[in-house]
């Protein structure tokens, strides 16, 4: 910055202008240089400071001076959130008076370096704009504050150990300060000095981790998920939940018989269906979904916390959900007999399930009745379902012939369902069954979110799809050396199409090889994500598909049914003053969906590992009063170290570790995933059923040891420590926090398309 010209002593307006406007801090030493000042001068600009400090006009110290309320040119910052891909930050030494909240940066990023997160400490340039605050990270400082969850536990010495509930963590750590804590509680801890000798701290006391709801609670802190809303997002749901439906511009359906069609124990109901014939041996349906791009607008503070959170998260005692409840579980959610605001996805279907126009409007529906999978079910199945339902499964059958013809990817992916009772303890754990009821709503939902995307392709208006690439070559070549290691064949000149697998799969009549050929297709199949770039859903085996039906859950949809207004006119604007104006598309999302579908398909991997640690958790708990019991267990995986296995019946994967298969020498053949046996030949490959005979189940950290027993059903003994003579793999075998099976592989497996 250029030298002012000397003209005695500044004013404080231009010693501040100075302070916003210099590229580095601006101490006192810096403050007289660009003033040109001298002698007595220097020691006047000295007692200015002073005063202006007294008067809160500024605030630092005499080596960097920073505006009252700002930030200093040079500090170091926290990273608090992260929104749309881009880190939020606030000063970690923010000590202004409580009236004044910290100001939130927005971090830059360099493309060396990784993600910043939440906790991440940056010393960071920063500037003030029209727009707001930014910082510009110039080094990534040691995190203060790397809480661990673990539970406080007192050796025979009296010392406090903490405990780590995260399989993947082995050891424990002296405590240094319990505050407060006692044996045996949940507690967060974080590092109470610099060296690992200095242990670690109490920061927060959770309580007994081994009650209800716990097990939820461990998954919400381990995975840094948002559970509390932020008053000002509860505020703005509180009015947007009185918005009026503003009937005289929705189409009014409430004289169709809409039923909506869900589990026993939803916690919302976003989505509702009605079909009827249409005269020419096809179909007429509605699909209804929840409007809730009405009540949540793009902008205000309950928008930013559903797209931090991007999803609801479903636990077997509670739910984390994306919007508050007012909204969640009241004003949103179609409730049996209430009038509630829709958008209407109107679809012509073929009598061979041909989807063969469709609309969109914004709607006003009464649903006629709520009704449990199994209640539906039943009524069809005994013959007494009334006409509305048997128009449903007619559309339906129509439906499922397309969808036949389509051959999309079938695998058979059974799905634990933990049923607590009034207290919060486990009732009973089993495999969700699958019924035509879920196949129904199922069919339905994707001819609607195939329409949305189809709609919005129409108009060239942005998509956000979901997309499930096809297996990359990489991984086909694996699937293929395993293939061949089975005595199968799979030539890669070919076109690679769900109906492939489809058709390898039905060829074969052993159930325990064609679990093993599930298993391996499973493990060849992408991650599903969402993107504004159309590459298809391979595993529908559709060339244009978005999600539209769950709105209050997924903020995907949010986006689309956003996209849908502008594109087809259906704004509707709120009160003057009450909320943000616009029900579509913000700007930013208009010009760009990349930074927010990167977001959201993340907070979706998140919650699904959340989501399947806890059941791990309550699948141990349900099993700890089992241990010594033999189970008709399957191989889903296998390592040089041991084979994990899951219960047939009610799912759980445990290790059985190498040492307990007995004194023989097993090598780990990786081509077939198999250990063979050394002298006998004995093998133990992926998809193999065997008894197992259940030593460990820990409810903390969700692992399961199983050991295998003899025809007779007593356990083998165990190795004991090798022979000098018999090979040694190379390096420390992990133990109980690997698994066999890929994060993305069980993300496939939750049905979620």
């Amino acid at each position: 910055m250029a030298k002012a010209k000397h003209s005695g002593l500044p004013t404080s307006r231009q010693i501040l202008d100075f302070i916003q406007s210099s590229d580095t801090p601006a101490g006192k030493r810096e403050i007289a240089r660009h003033f040109g000042l001298k002698g007595q001068e220097k020691i006047a600009l000295k007692h200015l400071l002073r005063d202006m400090a007294e008067e809160g006009l500024i605030d630092g110290q005499r080596t960097a001076y920073h505006r009252m309320g700002g930030v200093p040119k040079v500090t170091v910052l926290r990273v608090v959130d992260v929104e749309d891909g881009e880190a939020i930050a606030v000063p970690d030494a923010w000590q202004p008076d409580d009236a004044t909240p910290p100001p939130r940066l927005r971090l830059v990023e360099g493309k060396k370096g990784g993600a910043l997160r939440p906790g991440d400490r940056v010393l960071a340039r920063t500037e003030e704009s029209g727009s707001g605050w930014r910082a510009f990270p110039m080094k990534k400082l040691p995190s203060r504050t790397d809480a661990v969850l673990g539970v406080v536990e007192v050796d025979g010495a009296g010392k406090a150990w903490l405990a780590p509930v995260d399989k993947r963590i082995r050891n424990s750590s002296p405590i240094a300060d319990l505050g407060g804590a006692e044996p045996g509680n949940l507690v967060l801890a974080e590092a109470a000095g610099r060296s690992p000798r200095a242990g670690v701290k109490v920061i927060e006391v959770l309580g007994d981790p081994l009650a209800p709801r716990s097990y939820s609670l461990i998954a919400i802190h381990k995975y840094g998920i948002p559970h509390v809303f932020p008053e000002d997002a509860v505020t703005e749901a509180e009015a947007a939940a009185k918005l009026p439906l503003a009937e005289d511009r929705r189409e009014d359906l409430r004289h169709l018989p809409i039923v909506a069609i869900d589990p026993a124990d939803a916690r919302d109901h976003d989505d509702a269906i009605w079909a009827e014939p249409d005269g020419e041996g096809g179909f007429r349906a509605v699909v209804a979904i929840a409007d809730v791009s009405f009540y949540v607008r793009p902008g205000g503070a309950l928008d930013r916390e559903a797209r931090k959170r991007g999803n609801s998260v479903y636990f077997p005692d509670r739910v984390v959900p994306m919007l508050p409840e007012v909204l969640s579980a009241d004003v949103c959610s179609l409730h049996e007999g209430e009038d509630r605001a829709a958008m209407a996805c109107h679809l012509v279907i073929s009598a061979d399930g041909q989807v063969k126009s469709w609309r969109f409007t914004r709607a006003l529906v009464r649903i006629s009745e709520t009704i449990a999978y199994e209640d539906a079910q039943a009524r069809i199945d005994s013959g007494e379902a009334g006409e509305n339902l048997r128009h449903l499964w007619s559309a339906w059958k129509a439906l499922a012939s397309a969808r036949a013809a389509r051959d999309p990817l079938e695998l058979e992916l059974p799905e634990r369902r933990v049923m607590l009772d009034e207290q919060g303890r486990i009732a009973e754990i089993a495999v969700r069954e699958r019924l035509d009821a879920h196949r129904v709503v199922e069919d339905f939902m994707i001819a609607a979110n195939v329409a949305a995307a189809k709609a919005l392709e129409s108009k060239a208006s942005p998509v956000v799809y979901r997309v499930h690439e096809p297996p990359t070559r990489e991984k086909l070549i694996a699937l293929r050396e395993y293939f061949d290691s089975i005595g199968k064949k799979l030539a890669l000149g070919q076109v690679i199409t769900p109906s492939l697998f489809n058709r390898m799969i039905k060829d074969i009549a052993d159930p325990g090889e064609k679990a093993l050929v599930m298993e391996a297709v499973l493990r060849s199949q992408t991650q599903a994500y969402y993107g504004p770039r159309n590459a298809g859903h391979f595993g529908l085996a559709l060339g244009s598909y978005a999600h539209f039906t769950s709105p209050i859950r997924r903020y995907a949809d949010l986006l689309v049914h956003r996209a849908l207004v502008d594109s087809f006119g259906l704004e509707q604007p709120s009160p003057k003053g009450k909320l943000p104006p616009t029900s579509g598309l913000s700007d930013k999302d208009r010009d760009d969906l990349t930074k927010v579908t990167d977001a959201i398909s993340l907070t979706e991997r998140r919650a699904m590992e959340a989501e399947r640690d806890t059941i791990d958790r309550y699948v141990a708990a349900w099993l700890s009063a089992r241990v010594g019991e033999i189970f008709k267990c399957r191989i889903t995986g296998v390592q040089k170290f041991g084979f994990f296995a899951t219960i047939a019946a009610l799912g759980g994967d445990g290790l059985v570790p190498v040492s307990a298969l007995g004194r023989e020498y097993f090598s780990y053949d990786e081509g077939a995933r198999a250990l063979v046996g050394q002298d006998s030949g004995t093998r133990y490959a992926v998809g193999d059923m065997l008894d197992l005979k259940l030593a460990e189940a820990n409810p903390l950290t969700g692992a399961l040891k199983f050991e295998p027993v003899d025809s007779d059903g007593s356990a083998i003994e165990p190795r004991g420590a090798r022979p000098e003579t018999h090979r040694r793999s190379k390096g420390k075998p992990p133990m109980q926090g690997k698994r066999g099976r890929p994060a993305n592989i069980r993300h496939q497996g939750r049905k979620r398309k």
